[in-house]
């Protein structure tokens, strides 16, 4: 650390600790965090009980835990959503969270973390440092929370305590300290880790409080507490330690707020979850809401007028903006409620730090943004499997389960429209028109099952039961935006994205208890995704009768993980301000679909360079479908060329295993078309292979593979290990396919056939309107090209 950065951290250490820590209470929000069954929720329940705010601690086993208060959760014994709990003692008002710990629901908790000031890592003193709890350390990591380490279960045979915190600085942090032992006695390893503490201890032979509170607020070093929260040891020194070490981060005066759940109380009130982060919110106030976060109270910002429009990243807008901006939506806050467990208080005013839910407004979503607060950026937790939902009692596989789930892309499209593609080309009303998005979440909508019936096997939904499944799927969908419903028009079936068996279950028994509908899975398929190699100008014409739009698409590859970004660069000389707005909002809109084997497009760059409207005859709905199959006609050109290619998700792995082992897992590991490599002696910051819970004599495989690949390769680890290897996953982004052939063979996508999807024009001659294939399109367009690359007679 720099001379001027030292005296930095002194000088706002000092100021951070004597503006809130000597006031009377501090408002902290802390979330619970931990890999399942290592006693999270126990150690709520303790802490409720040692503050006093519970007569009697609850149990997850028993079913009565405080912070369990769901059906599902206390029969299945496993916290499924995040519970509020709030503590005083001393100077600390503390709302707890109590986060998922199974791996299923840890988007959940990823989303609670950006509305923490501390999270509690719960370990387990007999398992140690999990595959899951690596995953969290590096989510708390990215979104820069500081963390309180509690080792629990130390009452069980075998718990060490240097056992486990020569793991932790081993797997973890070389900054873990051991405070519970007192701050003397930990001074020494705290000051190591900062230039300014080392010279303040070299002076005092000690740290002072203030500078300790400022390390663990800067992360830069992680205290330790050891106990049983079973047995209630060590929870009330753990309480104290809270008490004594957290700080309130300051709060702006301007409002802002982050949403981090929606839900439905039991009488079916819609309820959005949030951390107010600055200024206050009061009930009866109006949200205006605006694209890309940044939403304000009554009186409030307007926003930018940049769309948000990067459907993955969530970090780049466009340079034309969306056509709502200016507008943006109000809605009206009409009930805050702040809850305690299952109870909650009606208030009518929550001031800066505090977390609330309230009722009223139907347009938020996970991860918005409120007042200064932007959208939150892409999870790093993603499902990467997709299932089909087939009726009860269907044990047949799906279509798209027997072509290896290369079709499984379509779980992204926006809903397939009811209407044929005649219908489609030749009239534009609006409700013949693809339905848009909202957040960057695919609906799937109940009007599009007009006359049709799902199936799976020999058994079908009726009309009903799948009108009402989908409306179902849809609620839940906003609950929980990851899961995607979309209906597959050319499979006949809906799909959903989900992270693994546990949430399938809990879907499914969620579907029967709220909704009384009774579904099964079918086998879950790799969700792929496609990009392009090169740059391409699409052209799209939309002219029945009576209607006229052309728009011109630029199609340029974007960086591995970028999304899709898009923009506009006409001017307004050629095309109004108004229609180019209406472009990018229609390029926003919707979830592209590739055209290898229909999965979603990404790691593109969607630009607007040309185009025309009719003074008299152009409506809205028209540059619709002149945007959509602009990208289409664009995507087919560049597939024609070979430039289109298929990414499939990779996985992250980490694989323990003993020595003899070692051989098989690195042959298997290539088989799998992955790479690795051996863990240097230390681990992940230095300390000694083969004495992590695995146990003498284990080798550790780092590295990554196609999940196609790795998906079931635990069972296979504890079966030529028996049962003494560990396997740890997470999701490490999109690669080109390693099989892109036979994947794209498996589906037997056509997208000339895909109507919803139509790379083809209409265009007017003599009263009518006719349909212009896309590759004839650019003989037909009435704009010339407008990038330079098009008009030299070449993509590149």
């Amino acid at each position: 650390m720099t001379d001027s950065a030292t005296s930095s951290f002194v000088a706002s250490s000092e100021s951070f600790v004597s503006a809130n820590h000597a006031t009377s209470r501090r408002r902290v929000v802390a979330g619970i965090v931990a890999h399942v069954d290592a006693g999270k929720t126990t150690l709520s329940e303790a802490l409720l009980y040692a503050a006093g705010q519970v007569r009697e601690i609850g149990r997850v086993d028993h079913g009565d835990a405080f912070l369990d208060p769901e059906a599902m959760e206390k029969k299945r014994g496993i916290t499924i959503h995040a519970h509020q709990a709030r503590i005083r003692h001393g100077g600390l008002d503390l709302t707890m969270l109590d986060t998922p710990g199974h791996v299923d629901f840890a988007a959940d908790t990823e989303r609670v973390l950006r509305v923490l000031d501390y999270a509690i890592l719960v370990i387990s003193g007999t398992d140690g440092v999990q595959g899951h709890t690596e995953t969290l350390w590096r989510l708390l990591a990215r979104y820069n929370v500081p963390v309180f380490v509690f080792v629990n279960k130390m009452d069980a045979p075998g718990a060490s305590r240097d056992t486990v915190l020569a793991q932790l600085r081993s797997r973890l942090s070389d900054a873990m300290v051991s405070l519970g032992d007192g701050l003397e006695a930990c001074a020494e390893d705290m000051a190591m880790q900062n230039e300014q503490a080392m010279d303040e201890f070299l002076e005092t032979g000690t740290l002072g409080e203030g500078t300790v509170r400022a390390l663990i607020a800067r992360r830069a070093v992680f205290p330790v507490f050891f106990g049983s929260a079973l047995r209630m040891e060590g929870v009330k020194a753990f309480l104290d330690g809270l008490d004594s070490w957290m700080l309130e981060a300051p709060r702006p005066d301007a409002f802002g707020a982050r949403v981090y759940r929606v839900s439905h109380d039991e009488r079916g009130n819609r309820l959005t979850w949030m951390r107010v982060t600055g200024g206050e919110l009061r009930a009866k106030q109006m949200l205006h809401e605006v694209p890309g976060g940044g939403a304000g109270v009554a009186g409030g910002a307007d926003g930018a007028d940049d769309a948000g429009g990067a459907s993955e990243a969530g970090d780049a807008g466009s340079e034309v903006g969306s056509a709502g901006d200016e507008v943006g939506t109000w809605e009206k806050i009409d009930q805050i409620r702040i809850y305690n467990g299952a109870k909650y208080e009606v208030v009518t005013l929550v001031p800066s730090g505090s977390v609330c839910a309230v009722a009223g407004p139907e347009r938020t979503f996970p991860g918005e943004g409120l007042g200064f607060e932007p959208d939150a950026g892409a999870p790093m937790l993603q499902p990467v499997l997709t299932y089909a939902v087939l009726p009860a009692g269907a044990n047949q596989p799906s279509a798209s389960d027997v072509s290896s789930g290369a079709s499984h892309g379509n779980q992204d499209s926006p809903r397939a429209d009811s209407a044929d593609g005649a219908k489609n080309q030749g009239n534009n009303n609006s409700s013949n028109s693809p339905a848009t998005t909202s957040s960057n979440v695919a609906h799937a909508q109940a009007g599009t099952t007009d006359g049709i019936a799902a199936r799976a096997g020999g058994l079908q939904f009726d009309e009903n039961t799948l009108h009402k499944l989908i409306a179902a799927l849809r609620e839940l969908e906003d609950e929980e935006p990851l899961l995607r419903v979309a209906w597959v028009e050319r499979l006949q079936e809906l799909h959903v994205q989900l992270m693994g068996e546990v949430q399938l279950d809990v879907i499914r028994q969620a579907l029967h208890e709220r909704f009384g509908i009774d579904v099964d899975f079918g086998t879950g398929g790799i969700l792929y995704k496609e990009t392009v190699t090169a740059t391409m100008e699409g052209v799209g014409h939309f002219e029945p009768l009576r209607h006229y739009a052309e728009a011109h698409i630029l199609i340029e590859p974007g960086e591995l993980g970028s999304g899709v970004h898009v923009g506009a660069r006409v001017s307004e000389d050629v095309l109004a301000r108004n229609w180019q707005r209406l472009v990018v909002t229609h390029l926003t809109e919707k979830t592209h679909l590739g055209v290898l084997v229909g999965a979603p497009l990404t790691d593109v760059r969607l630009t607007l360079v040309a185009g025309r409207a009719h003074l008299k005859h152009t409506e809205g709905g028209d540059f619709r479908q002149a945007t959509y199959r602009a990208v289409r006609q664009g995507l087919m050109e560049l597939r024609q060329r070979g430039e289109c290619r298929l990414l499939e998700p990779w996985y992250a792995f980490r694989l323990e295993v003993p020595q003899e082992c070692v051989g098989r897992a690195m042959s298997d590991v290539q088989r799998m078309g992955g790479e690795f490599e051996l863990e240097a002696a230390g681990g992940m910051d230095g300390g000694a292979a083969g004495t992590d819970a695995g146990g003498v004599g284990s080798a550790v495989l780092v590295g990554k593979a196609p999940v196609s690949q790795m998906r079931d390769y635990a069972m296979d680890v504890n079966s030529f290990t028996h049962g003494m290897g560990r396997l740890s996953c997470t999701f490490a982004g999109y690669r080109p396919c390693h099989e892109e052939d036979s994947v794209v063979a498996a589906a037997g996508y056509d997208p000339v056939a895909d109507l919803d999807n139509t790379p083809d024009s209409v265009f007017c001659a003599h009263g009518a309107g006719y349909p212009v294939a896309w590759q004839d399109v650019p003989g037909h367009m009435h704009v010339p090209y407008a990038w330079p690359g098009m008009r030299d007679g070449a993509a590149v």
